[in-house]
């Protein structure tokens, strides 16, 4: 039976480099850092693990950059209903949300998309040095 994901691939130019961004932008700590990858996780979690991949043959035609679907909790998880569609979403406390973003500001992150109210809360895009983007909420 499958209980969780355990990790998610990140394609990136510089391993190291990206591992840095993500514990000096994110505060994700470096787990392991071996090969052509380096695996980072929230400070205080356990999983998911991101494994960020440099260049390796199974890459293929893939490279970084765009919309990971990936999405980064900036609390505690609750699930809420969509005021538009009636469905039921994961997101975080919408004012945990504005404090993350507005603390990610500072350090410099980078976003594709700001700060945004919806009818299920609030989110934003964030993007990584290799143009990765990912989704607070």
């Amino acid at each position: 039976m499958l209980i969780g994901v355990g990790s998610v691939a990140v394609l990136v130019n510089d391993a190291d480099k990206a591992a840095r961004w993500y514990r000096d932008k994110l505060g994700f700590e470096i787990v392991e850092n071996k090969g052509h990858a380096v695996w980072v996780r929230p400070k205080g979690t356990t999983t998911p693990l991101l494994h960020l991949c440099e260049r390796c043959d199974d890459w293929g035609d893939d490279k970084p950059g765009g919309r990971t679907g990936i999405w980064l909790a900036s609390g505690k998880v609750r699930l809420r209903r969509d005021k538009k569609s009636g469905r039921i979403l994961p997101s975080s406390n919408p004012r945990a949300v504005e404090r993350t973003y507005k603390e990610l500001k500072r350090k410099g992150v980078e976003f594709s998309q700001e700060l945004t109210k919806t009818s299920w809360g609030k989110m934003a895009i964030l993007r990584d040095l290799d143009g990765n983007e990912f989704e607070i909420s």
